[in-house]
């Protein structure tokens, strides 16, 4: 685990230059002034970062202020590397989610049709207290990925955005969707009734019901556990499922399946809402 900074410039030229980068939210009355010097400073973490002095950083008001270690010679056209921290280890965990089909408002119709459904790829970055990573607040930018291969050389697995971090708080990324995990999603059951009002005086409820049936296949060799997430507001239930959901939220329910190597799981579930 190793996090750079990348300063590119359209047109400053600088031989001897200190740099800051300010993580945080800040509210402006007037619109900024146009500046041609630094376009952006990515946030990126790598395997091939160099090995430099790490930065200092410190709180101002409610932001993060990082003083680039070093002048940096800035060209136009040309990005600058240096290093923000020293290289360090931390936990990481993978989850494969495939997203619901709920809208988060509204009413859902008919789709007797099966839809080939994204198997998302997330990962979490563990940022502990007391350690190098975990009491860094991380500045907005891009997050990249790196897994060595079968030959120890070190491949992009994906790029993401994020946020900016205090310290102490796990990093949370989507780098894309599997390959060898997919997902099929067809609705197998649709109903619409009228309800009675709750009371005298109230119109009626509608009440929707949907059923759904999700296949996911693994061509890999070795077990996967798959995530089916369903997240709505308002009134709605899962009448009922081949997997018992977890309830994540107040609005999101979770199906968690174990997908056995080179073969196929289902699930199947009910759901209910009301208006």
């Amino acid at each position: 685990m190793s996090e750079t900074a990348t300063v590119t410039s359209s047109s400053l030229h600088a031989d001897s230059a200190e740099v800051q980068r300010v993580a945080g939210a800040i509210a402006r009355a007037r619109a900024p002034k146009a500046f041609e010097g630094v376009q952006a400073i990515a946030l990126g973490r790598s395997a091939d970062m160099l090995e430099r002095t790490p930065m200092s950083e410190e709180a101002v008001g409610e932001t993060h202020v990082y003083q680039l270690p070093g002048r940096l010679t800035i060209e136009p056209g040309v990005p600058v590397a240096t290093a923000l921290f020293p290289r360090s280890a931390t936990p990481v965990t993978q989850e494969l989610i495939v997203p619901g089909v709920l809208p988060w408002r509204g009413w859902i119709g008919q789709s007797p049709e099966p839809d080939r459904v994204p198997v998302q790829v997330w990962y979490t970055l563990k940022r502990a207290r007391n350690t190098p990573f975990g009491d860094r607040p991380l500045p907005a930018g891009t997050v990249q990925l790196y897994q060595a291969d079968s030959s120890g050389r070190v491949q992009l697995i994906g790029e993401a955005a994020n946020d900016h971090t205090a310290p102490g708080r796990d990093l949370r990324v989507q780098s894309g969707d599997a390959f060898d995990v997919t997902a099929e999603r067809v609705q197998t059951d649709f109903a619409q009734e009228t309800l009675p009002a709750v009371r005298r005086g109230l119109p009626n409820r509608q009440r929707v019901t949907a059923a759904y049936r999700v296949t996911i296949a693994n061509a890999k060799p070795e077990p996967v556990t798959v995530d089916v997430r369903e997240a709505r507001y308002g009134v709605w239930r899962i009448v009922e499922s081949s997997v018992p959901p977890d309830k994540l939220s107040a609005t999101e329910m979770r199906f968690r399946l174990v997908v056995p190597a080179n073969s196929e799981a289902t699930l199947t579930y009910t759901v209910q809402m009301e208006s």
